[in-house]
Parts: C-alpha cells; sequence; structure tokens
C-alpha cells in the first residue's frame, strides 16, 4: 500500500505538470489573441512564466518556500535540542536523509514539510507548535511530515505550489492587460476585420479573458487540490509507523482542533503544505476547497489503530 502511493505520488507529478501546462496554454492563446493579435505569443508568454515559476521553485523549493512563510533555519543542534533530535531519530528510522530543520515565529501551532525529493527536503515548526506540544507529541506531528517526505507527497506538493503561484501571476496580469487594453482599444487588434463575426469573435475573447483574469486565484486553488486528501490519511498512518506511538499524534492533532487562532503570515500559494489549515476558515468556503480531511475524521482513524 504505502509504496504503491509512492508510485502514484510520483506518477501524479507528471501529470499535474500535464493539466496545468495545457490549462496555462489556454490562458496564453486568449492573451495574444486579445492584446498582440497573435496567439502563439501569448502561449509562449504563459508557459514562458510558468516555466520560470516552476524551475525555479521545484530546484530551489525548501529556500523559496521558507522565505515565502518567513521561517528561519535551525543551523545546529544547541538552538532547539528537542527539536534537532526527533528530527534526527525519525529520519534515521523512514532510512532518509535528515532535512533541513525551520523555525517560523508565529504564536499559531503548524507544520509542513517540503523539497522535492527526500535528499532536498525540510520541515518547518512555528514557534507556537515547539511550545505547545510535548516531546511526544511532537515527535507525532514530525513523524506526520517526514512521511510526508518519505511518501514523496512534497514533490507534489513543491509542483502544486509552482503552478499555484505562476497561475496567480497570470491572472493578475492579464487583469491589467485587459484594463489597458480594453482602454487602448484592444492592444493591437486594431486592425481586426470589422465584420461581424469578427466583432463576435473579440467580444467572446473579451468575456474569456475577463473570466480567467477574475477566476485565476480559484484555478490556483484547483491545483493545490490536485494533492489528495489521502495523503494526509495515509501519512498520519506511516508517522506512526515511525513513531510506533499513535497517541503522540492523536493528542497533538486534538491540541490543534481547539485552536482558533490564525497564523498572523501565510502565503496562499503554500498553505496546503501545513498539517492542518493555516488560515483557520478564514475563507466562508474554506471547506469546499480544503486540501485537508477534518482533524476529528484524522484522529478516530488513528483511534481505531
Amino acid at each position: 500500500m504505502l509504496y504503491q502511493q509512492i508510485a502514484r505520488n510520483k506518477r501524479k507529478t507528471y501529470v499535474v505538470f500535464a493539466i496545468f501546462f495545457a490549462l496555462l496554454g489556454l490562458i496564453g492563446w486568449v492573451v495574444g489573441k486579445l492584446f498582440f493579435n497573435n496567439a502563439l505569443s501569448g502561449i509562449v508568454i504563459a508557459l514562458a512564466i510558468t516555466l520560470f515559476y516552476a524551475f525555479t521553485i521545484y530546484f530551489q523549493s525548501t529556500s523559496v518556500v521558507m522565505q515565502m512563510n518567513r521561517a528561519q533555519p535551525i543551523k545546529n543542534v544547541e538552538q532547539a535540542p528537542d527539536l534537532w533530535h526527533i528530527v534526527e531519530d525519525l529520519s534515521l528510522v523512514a532510512h532518509v536523509p535528515q532535512p533541513d530543520i525551520y523555525i517560523i515565529d508565529d504564536p499559531s501551532p503548524n507544520a509542513f514539510a517540503t523539497g522535492r525529493d527526500p535528499q532536498h527536503a525540510a520541515v518547518a515548526v512555528t514557534s507556537g507548535l515547539y511550545q505547545l506540544m510535548d516531546r511526544e507529541e511532537l515527535e507525532g506531528v514530525l513523524g506526520h511530515e517526514i512521511s510526508h517526505i518519505r511518501n514523496y507527497d512534497i514533490r507534489v506538493s513543491t509542483i502544486s505550489v509552482a503552478l499555484s503561484s505562476a497561475i496567480i501571476f497570470i491572472s493578475s496580469m492579464l487583469g491589467n492587460m485587459y484594463r489597458w487594453g480594453w482602454l487602448f482599444g484592444g492592444g493591437g487588434n486594431n486592425d481586426r476585420d470589422n465584420s461581424r463575426n469578427g466583432n463576435i469573435l473579440q467580444i467572446v475573447l473579451y468575456i474569456v479573458g475577463l473570466l480567467f483574469a477574475i477566476i485565476g486565484p480559484i484555478i490556483a486553488t484547483i491545483v493545490r487540490l490536485a494533492i489528495s486528501r489521502n495523503r494526509e490519511y495515509l501519512a498520519d498512518a506511516s508517522g506512526v509507523e515511525l513513531t510506533r506511538n499513535p497517541q503522540g499524534l492523536i493528542n497533538a492533532l486534538k491540541k490543534l482542533e481547539q485552536v482558533t487562532q490564525p497564523m498572523q503570515h501565510v502565503d496562499d500559494a503554500s498553505a496546503a503544505l501545513y498539517i492542518t489549515d493555516p488560515q483557520k476558515g478564514k475563507h466562508s468556503l474554506q471547506q469546499l476547497f480544503d486540501t485537508h480531511p477534518p482533524l476529528a475524521d484524522r484522529i478516530q482513524r488513528l483511534e481505531r489503530m
């Protein structure tokens, strides 16, 4: 089961790439037709921006994601001895290289893992989590996160963050170009045939372009939903396998369930990486687009173990 999930996560990487490069190509086609009267130009621009984001975040995922979330590295064991030793021990049990360790100065308890593979991985915990959890509970949380590393969940997550960031940027750019094109007559479409069919096509393109500009953040959320909820259940089970102590993670999740304080600074593109919703349902439609199963369901599954 575990190794099948790892293989599925690796294949999912390429599926996510293919689907969303195609989607971004479509957005680029609309941009090209609207503002350059050349679909190919828009496609090239959209894919170039996406490639830049994808390769930058993929090959520098740890530093980029940590900067996005204002995390600071733990460089030696003296800075956080309990945290350091727990990560060191669990990495040995999981047979993965010890990931880099980061602290986020935030009172809301949370944690996440990131990286492109186990050889280039990192874990981060908030200062609130480090202070709230006892050693047993901290082991449960870190076992969960190191399981994400061992299961290659972090690769899919990293690519989702990259594509999400690219879509948000392109949507913002499209919105600005739309306003500019509307004011200045379509940005290069002045020579378009004024026939009825040409006018209808232009109106349709403007509507589609406006829709893409508006729903870009929603599309970005759908990218994050490419990360299956099942990976959280799997990481919970895998984490218990590492610690041999389900009660540690159960107690940790129960404490997290009681927290209502959102994190102070959360990057939207990487919010899905955290062990629990860092925004604490700030959005009215949060549950509709939630990438994590409810904590109560996760606790029940662990209690049955």
